[in-house]
């Protein structure tokens, strides 16, 4: 009697370790390509701290400059001083540097072009926990969940690719989803199906095996 039961308990235990190391738990998002059939735009990209930009005014160059945007989120230019910048897009910030500089020519053009980008909190992807390297990510119009784990090289040793999980807010209902991932039928088996859209604040969270 007691072998039996010994017997039923092993059985019963690698059921349940079977279930962990290949079930993925939850609601899943729909799948994406992994090569976008149609490039379209992202959301306008928002300015964040440590951006690099290029403000250019035409037919006035002197008053143009190639900026950083500073930690405390400004920048400074040629007779405008500690101009708000994150938090807008491009468009944005050169209709109001339009506005500082009308106090000294007359119908400025502005443009913003924006070199290099850290991006705000809002649109990074964070992937966090068992991976070879956790980052922010900039967010990029058509990203992946697969373009995410390559930035990032990959699963550790010891992930649990398979019960990572995606939290997402949702802007419309003001609620926090989650979504299950199978990051390891991505990545080792390839899986298409696993590959899924990402959204500019997702966050990616790799647990650790425990056996």
């Amino acid at each position: 009697m007691k072998m039996t039961q010994l017997v039923a308990t092993v059985a019963l235990s690698s059921l349940a370790l079977g279930g962990c190391a290949g079930a993925s738990n939850g609601p899943q998002l729909p799948p994406a390509s992994f090569v976008a059939t149609e490039e379209g735009p992202g959301e306008e990209y928002v300015i964040g701290p440590l951006d690099e930009l290029t403000v250019f005014v035409w037919r006035n160059p002197e008053l143009g400059a190639q900026v950083q945007v500073r930690p405390d989120g400004r920048i400074t230019t040629p007779l405008i001083t500690d101009m708000p910048a994150v938090g807008k897009t491009s468009s944005m910030l050169a209709q109001d540097v339009k506005l500082q500089l009308s106090q000294y020519i007359q119908d400025p053009i502005v443009s913003v072009i924006v070199n290099k980008f850290a991006g705000t909190f809002s649109q990074q992807v964070r992937v966090v926990g068992a991976t070879e390297k956790p980052a922010s990510i900039p967010f990029r119009a058509n990203m992946t969940l697969l373009d995410a784990m390559i930035s990032v090289g990959g699963l550790s040793e010891y992930a649990a690719g398979n019960r990572a999980r995606l939290i997402r807010f949702d802007r419309d209902t003001g609620t926090q989803k989650e979504y299950a991932l199978r990051i390891a039928d991505l990545l080792k088996k390839g899986t298409s199906k696993a590959n899924v859209q990402l959204m500019p604040g997702d966050v990616i969270i790799i647990p650790e095996s425990t056996f």
